[in-house]
């Protein structure tokens, strides 16, 4: 079976960003199938390929996977209408594609939203069978933030995700709530299926792995991480609070480490200088594998996200999954599955939104019972290794895709 995947932002562990789909791309391989990974250049992001553009394109094989990258660069940094015009012209050349390229399925990938467009027109134009994977509800999100208020460009998304939707013969769903998004729509719940990110158990928890942190952050010291986006969505003025009541109370020994990039970045940094928290330290985007040594020399897992109710069910954080891979007890800050995963787990600690003091009793809590945060970290490994582990995940989804291209039902 030849696949055509649409993923703007596709990564190889080489990258800072998610590989979800640099995954389940090789197991397709694995099994045979032919996979052309089509995708944009986002600054996170490692697509494996080197060469020069030509005709503001370049191509290769990469780990069995065949990759066609656009120039098309983005980055968390980029405002809105620069982004958004970057995801108009990725969706542009996908069509192109998509009308002209061989292949048996396509497989589409949000976000963005527009990424549903090849998708769309193979299915209406040319009868290929269509998987539309949906990591985040849009318009939903934006619209719940406030990032987006004219009533055209909703008005615009929501026939955009209305007509993804319909058009695809399957939705995978992220996230428990997406899935509830997707079936609002009036998509039948047996189109639907859900699978959540996954944790990269052989790669997170290595014991081969080498250890490390930023030169700022003492040995001894509770070493609490975020990695991820710095941007509105990730709402990281609540670890910034949390720090400034730890060092109102005279706390010493516990550092919390945010590390990526994004358009709120310099912003947090300015904060931290104005404020002087000694206790926060900032880092670039790093590569799996340091990441992989960064968490094997932490304690603590820091899940955080804008208390927005859309997030509470309606998101399937990549880290999340990487931090319970890695053995970390996570704190959590804002309610939802993941806060019920954490405490029905007993993996860590959530917190009410917005109320620095918590977050910092939690963060004093780690550092204060270490026997107990190490019994966390085992719970969450167990819960990683139990329940989303990526092999098997993969598996289900590479069987799913097989189902669906040969007309059979996906469940």
């Amino acid at each position: 079976m030849r696949i055509a995947y649409f993923h703007q932002h596709f990564s190889t562990p080489q990258g800072a960003a998610g590989t979800r789909s640099y995954e389940v791309a090789r197991r397709l391989v694995a099994r045979g199938h032919r996979v052309t990974m089509v995708c944009g250049s986002y600054s996170s992001a490692r697509t494996g390929l080197t060469s020069p553009f030509k005709r503001g394109m370049r191509n290769g094989v990469v780990d069995g996977i065949d990759v066609i990258e656009f120039a098309l660069p983005y980055s968390n940094r980029q405002g809105f209408l620069a982004r958004t015009w970057m995801f108009m012209r990725f969706a542009a050349r996908s069509l192109i594609y998509a009308l002209c390229a061989k292949y048996d399925l396509v497989f589409a990938t949000s976000t963005p939203l527009t990424a549903g467009i090849p998708g769309i027109a193979a299915k209406l134009l040319r009868r290929k069978p269509f998987v539309f994977e949906v990591r985040d509800l849009w318009p939903e999100l934006p619209r719940a933030m406030g990032v987006i208020k004219n009533r055209f460009v909703l008005w615009a998304m929501s026939a955009l995700e209305w007509s993804s939707y319909h058009a695809a013969d399957l939705c995978i769903s992220l996230a428990p709530g997406i899935g509830d998004g997707i079936a609002a729509r009036g998509i039948a719940r047996e189109r639907i299926v859900l699978i959540p990110n996954g944790c990269d158990l052989t790669v997170f928890g290595a014991h081969d792995a080498t250890g490390w942190r930023p030169p700022e952050i003492h040995a001894d010291d509770l070493l609490a991480v975020f990695a991820g986006a710095h941007g509105e969505a990730n709402g990281l003025d609540a670890v910034l609070d949390a720090a400034a009541v730890l060092q109102r109370r005279a706390r010493k020994g516990i550092k919390l480490l945010l590390i990526g990039d994004g358009k709120q970045k310099d912003r947090l940094m300015r904060r931290v200088r104005d404020e002087g928290l000694r206790n926060v330290v900032f880092h670039d985007p790093v590569d799996k594998v340091r990441l992989t040594g960064l968490f094997c020399a932490a304690d603590v897992g820091m899940q955080i996200l804008a208390n927005v109710p859309a997030f509470y069910y309606g998101t399937s954080p990549n880290k999340f999954f990487d931090y319970l891979a890695a053995g970390l007890p996570v704190l959590n800050n804002y309610p939802g599955w993941v806060a019920e995963l954490i405490t029905e787990n007993d993996a860590g600690i959530a917190v009410p939104p917005e109320d620095p003091g918590a977050f910092a009793d939690a963060l004093e809590a780690f550092a204060t019972d270490p026997n107990r945060r190490r019994e966390m970290g085992r719970r969450a490994r167990k819960l990683a290794e139990q329940s989303f582990n990526r092999e098997l995940q993969a598996e289900r989804f590479v069987a799913t895709l097989e189902r669906v291209a040969h007309g059979e039902a996906a469940v």
